[in-house]
């Protein structure tokens, strides 16, 4: 068994316009929670509790986020690295987390605080080798299952169902380099790192779960994936299978943020743009809202997690399906990675990201299912998207 080496203790390198990068002077970790959905307890409260007493945010969800001018005269903390795993996000909707996750170490709630001070030096990286991939279902135990998510449609159970699938690698020796290639894809709009004793992630994650900044809430759904090519453009652009889907999640996305919203502000800025994550085109949606009075963290958490365009719609019952369907938890995929500050927040949803354990790298991909859906198209559009992360990991 390797032991991992201590990557996460550095500072994340997340580029938000909340986040870190804000910051001109080095920051340093100053407080940490880490949390097991079988620890107990509400993750929402609890993360808003921790930063609280940070100075970061309020667990009252009657109360805004702090306005970031005065904030600043009274706390030396500049906010922190926030984690949460596709678990947790069920877990604050009493929605089922599904089977168990396959790295159980990542923990499925973290926070990081940093402040101000002297940052951490980075050791230089080792000796990376990874070993076989080996995939927890067979591309034909796939296809069944997408058949399956069609059966649930026909019998009016639900109208999309969002499958994912799982890979994982023995490794030996340090993935510092490994991680931080992943960092670096193309078009990633939420690269960073985290990890804590035993386990560390990394994402390259394009897709905006949930920003809030002066009272302005904002998510990002893609949903519509196809080679980043002329041809796969045009496609993309012109498949009525492909926009029917993204419509349904932009919809659900749209109610989502009127559970948090002034009456009458929720609008559509884009619809179904054709933006390229490494090889692939990605159709993608700009929802936003104007917060309602007394709205707090709290509840926009519970408003958008779990992501809608990881899921499916109606979002309860798709994960009723999901936790039936999937043969293994999905950790931390499909969960939320970003930055939560005095003056809002920037989460990215976590497709595209990658975890490590003490002897295994794990890689989760996916798509949405509907009746028009294909099951060998389906395998392959998952396959496509984990592609381009296990090269990264390979190096």
């Amino acid at each position: 068994m390797t032991t991992l080496h201590p990557v996460g203790r550095r500072t994340p390198h997340l580029l938000s316009d909340i986040g870190p990068t804000g910051c001109s002077a080095p920051l340093a970790e100053r407080s940490r929670l880490e949390w097991h959905s079988r620890d107990g307890g509400d993750p929402a409260l609890l993360l808003a509790g921790f930063l609280a007493d940070a100075g970061l945010s309020r667990p009252d969800p009657s109360e805004h986020f702090v306005d970031d001018s005065a904030w600043r005269k009274n706390h030396q903390n500049c906010g922190a690295a926030v984690f949460l795993s596709a678990a947790a996000g069920a877990a604050m909707i009493g929605a089922p987390a599904g089977p168990p996750s396959p790295a159980p170490a990542v923990p499925d709630l973290v926070a990081v605080v940093y402040g101000h001070g002297p940052a951490e030096p980075v050791p230089a990286p080792g000796m990376w080798r990874l070993g076989r991939w080996r995939e927890s279902w067979t591309p034909a135990e796939h296809a069944a299952a997408v058949t399956r998510v069609r059966s649930a449609i026909a019998d009016g159970d639900v109208y999309q169902v969002n499958l994912v699938g799982h890979a994982s690698a023995p490794y030996r020796g340090d993935p510092t380099s490994a991680l931080d290639r992943v960092t670096r894809l193309p078009g990633a709009r939420y690269p960073g790192v985290l990890s804590g004793d035993g386990w560390a992630l990394a994402c390259a994650s394009p897709e905006t779960l949930v920003s809030v900044q002066a009272g302005r809430v904002v998510t990002r759904p893609i949903k519509g994936t196809r080679p980043a090519t002329a041809a796969g453009r045009a496609e993309l652009l012109d498949s009525a299978k492909e926009r029917a889907e993204h419509v349904m999640i932009v919809d659900l996305e749209r109610n989502d943020l009127a559970r948090v919203a002034l009456t009458g502000s929720v609008r559509v800025d884009e619809l179904y743009a054709v933006r390229r994550w490494c090889g692939l085109w990605q159709a993608e949606s700009t929802v936003s809202a104007t917060l309602a009075p007394g709205t707090g963290l709290v509840e926009v958490l519970r408003a958008l997690c779990p992501g809608g365009s990881v899921t499916g719609a109606p979002k309860r019952a798709a994960l009723d399906v999901i936790a039936a369907l999937e043969p293994v938890g999905r950790g931390p995929s499909m969960g939320a990675f970003g930055w939560i500050g005095p003056a809002g927040l920037d989460l990215g949803l976590t497709i595209r990201t990658v975890a490590v354990d003490a002897d295994r790298v794990h890689v989760w991909a996916g798509g949405g299912i509907t009746w028009g859906s294909d099951p060998a198209a389906e395998v392959a559009e998952a396959a496509a998207k984990s592609g381009p992360l296990r090269a990264a990991l390979t190096g």
